[in-house]
């Protein structure tokens, strides 16, 4: 939906026709955003008349919102709390992250021999953008979404030359369960934002040094199973009756 429209729908104070649909997607689209921005925290509260007031529509749609949300696993309902943002399932993420490490390891290796000056070019853009959005960590305005689109974008820009479809399929198959699982994984641990940009230095290096695609791929797969680590480590170190960040 057009920036206009949803400001459009969540200025609409009642109801108007032809906008029921849409004022569930904006409901949908502003709960999911910052849930996977790392605004609404696991264990948050949702609650149907706060959110309804702030878009200026009835509960029901919000209540639609929500349950789309909930079959996402993003949302969960409590016995006498009611819907609450769901927490990191370590488990499920490690298997994701496990499976992601050698399915996008693979692809980026088969990769390397097409990646275009172009392709790298655009790699060493998106890795900048996100070095740049660092400075946000000090001053306290880090945009957790933006950076993680930025990683996407970059993760997705060196595999994307890969010739095998079924492979880039499996790729993008963990790339949305990595979204349903809801990891803010650089808002749950910040440090991985340093490391992950310098990871993706040495990646970037390797690959314009001529290293054989073996040798990418093992990097590739090193790379995302750092990542694993790290959350995994952040969530053993959480008190056992304690909701982990996200």
């Amino acid at each position: 939906m057009p920036d206009d429209d949803v400001e459009a729908t969540l200025m609409t104070p009642g109801p108007v026709a032809g906008t029921a649909t849409s004022k569930v997607e904006v409901a949908y689209q502003l709960i999911r955003d910052r849930i996977l921005a790392g605004e609404y925290t696991p264990g948050y509260r949702l609650v149907l008349g706060a959110l309804a007031k702030e878009l200026g529509s009835s509960s029901v749609p919000v209540r639609e919102a929500i349950r789309r949300l909930e079959a996402e696993h993003l949302v969960e309902f409590e016995r006498n709390v009611g819907a609450t943002v769901r927490g990191l399932d370590p488990v499920e993420y490690r298997w994701t992250m496990e499976t992601l490490a050698v399915v996008e390891g693979a692809a980026v290796g088969q990769a390397v021999p097409l990646l275009t000056a172009s392709d790298l070019q655009e790699v060493r853009r998106l890795n900048e953008l996100m070095r740049a959005e660092l400075h946000g960590l000090d001053r306290g305005d880090f945009d957790t979404q933006r950076f993680s689109q930025l990683n996407q974008r970059l993760h997705r820009a060196l595999a994307a030359p890969c010739p095998n479809p079924h492979l880039l399929d499996l790729v993008d198959r963990g790339w949305r369960r990595l979204s349903t699982l809801r990891t803010s994984v650089f808002s749950m641990v910040p440090e991985r934002t340093h490391q992950s940009v310098a990871e993706h230095d040495g990646l970037i290096e390797l690959i314009t040094s001529g290293a054989d695609p073996a040798a990418v791929e093992q990097a590739a797969r090193a790379h995302r199973t750092a990542t694993l680590a790290a959350v995994l480590a952040h969530e053993a170190s959480q008190p056992l009756d304690g909701t982990p960040p996200g």
